[in-house]
């Protein structure tokens, strides 16, 4: 039986282009099993297009993969209270120690605390490394739009990621006090 050849152009953009597009993801889900789900459920409307994608496949799936997580920000309030349930008080999988997997852990989960679209803007834009332009095509909105967006979650995460210091610092004090806060 004779391969499609499209499926082989498929094999070499996923190859290229996979691990660039599954790292998005993991930022848009938080997770990189979630993030796999995307990924092959976007994938899958791609393939379901088949010859009607014209133009560049990347484009068309990165639009792909931002609509999904958007549809799945707005069903995941229900889900989350669940989820909650399920992982108990916050413990996960124990972190590894190296310095790199702690701050992309820390920026992932400040992301996550972030609003879908200023989620979706600072991803796309220094992420991805898109202009303004190219991420408020992606996004289906106007540059403008990104761009305060994109300063906006830019401002929270500031905040976000000095009271995490702060606390931070007082067990630290307290800690070298000999005393609980």
């Amino acid at each position: 039986m004779a391969k499609d050849p499209r499926a082989g152009e498929l094999e070499r953009f996923l190859a290229e282009r996979g691990g660039h597009l599954l790292r998005a993801a993991v930022l848009l889900t938080g997770s990189k099993e979630a993030g796999e789900d995307l990924v092959q459920a976007a994938l899958e409307r791609l393939l379901r297009r088949g010859p009607a994608v014209h133009g560049d496949p990347e484009a068309y799936l990165r639009r792909i993969i931002y609509h999904l997580a958007a549809d799945g920000w707005r069903r995941g309030g229900r889900w989350r209270a669940r989820l909650a349930l399920l992982r108990g008080d916050g413990e996960g999988v124990a972190p590894d120690r190296s310095v790199q997997v702690e701050q992309r852990d820390e920026l992932v989960r400040l992301l996550l605390r972030l609003p879908p679209g200023q989620r979706a803007a600072i991803v796309l834009r220094y992420w991805e490394d898109l202009s303004d332009a190219e991420a408020a095509d992606v996004l289906g909105c106007s540059a403008s739009t990104v761009r305060s967006s994109a300063a906006r979650g830019l401002h929270r995460l500031r905040e976000l990621s000095g009271a995490r210091a702060a606390v931070a610092a007082d067990h630290v004090a307290a800690d070298q006090r000999g005393r609980p806060q």
